[in-house]
């Protein structure tokens, strides 16, 4: 498994700032306050958001709350130029067990997704097709379907099956338009069964949708996806203008 662009800011935070810390240790200081530091500086705030990137990394790790708090030592160890272990040694580890706990993180969505698509194609109004995708309509369209090769004009929201939002072109306040035969497979199938001016409730299966690998980290692997989707129009293509 290769670490992505962040998980190499990780380490490099591991192997390059915490040794330099180790051999220039800071000098002793008073016992830290209670509760959260005021974030009052914009050294404070940098300081802050390097903490919450690395706090990003560590979610593929899936830690328990007892894990978190050995992260935490030695991360604490580090800084004061200590070390209970060899990094050295256990270092190359961490990618390992980052490839083991997102298997198991991959195999958990992919069977929580699966019973989600089972249950939503029982609701009513539902239609489960040949592929495994579970289209509902909402709103009944009056117009044309689109063929895969045409290109449309729709407005949508993406969540996972958590609730959680990944993408909504309502948010942006603009309509997204593109070729239908150049998004995922989920979305080339069932917009075809929708007409214009008609909005759906899709339900993707992971394999129609980004599979193992997901998409900009928002999309976890595995993951089922839920969007509803307004068709808006079917766009002609522009007639070349006449010499």
């Amino acid at each position: 498994m290769r670490l992505n662009s962040a998980s190499v800011l990780l380490l490099a935070i591991a192997v390059v700032i915490l040794p330099a810390c180790a051999k220039n240790p800071p000098p002793a200081a008073a016992a830290a306050p209670k509760g959260p530091p005021a974030l009052t500086t914009d050294n404070d705030k940098t300081l802050y958001a390097m903490g919450q990137i690395i706090s990003k990394q560590l979610e593929a790790f899936q830690l328990t709350p007892q894990e978190l708090e050995v992260v935490k030592s030695g991360l604490d160890d580090g800084a004061k130029g200590k070390a209970t272990v060899d990094p050295a040694e256990y270092g190359p580890k961490i990618q390992q067990l980052m490839a083991e706990r997102s298997s198991k993180a991959m195999d958990k969505a992919k069977a929580d997704g699966q019973a989600y698509v089972a249950k939503a194609a029982t609701e009513q109004g539902a239609t489960k097709t040949a592929s495994g995708i579970v289209v509902t309509t909402l709103t009944p369209g009056t117009g044309p379907s689109p063929a895969a090769t045409d290109e449309v004009k729709v407005h949508y929201e993406g969540k996972l099956i958590n609730d959680q939002v990944f993408d909504s072109s309502l948010k942006r306040g603009e309509p997204a338009t593109f070729p239908l035969n150049g998004v995922i497979p989920c979305w080339t199938e069932a917009l075809q069964l929708m007409k214009v001016g008609g909005k759906a409730r899709i339900v993707c299966p992971a394999d129609l949708a980004y599979g193992d690998r997901g998409s900009s980290g928002a999309i976890p692997p595995g993951s089922t996806l839920i969007f509803e989707v307004q068709l808006l129009d079917i766009v002609k293509p522009a007639k070349p203008e006449k010499k």
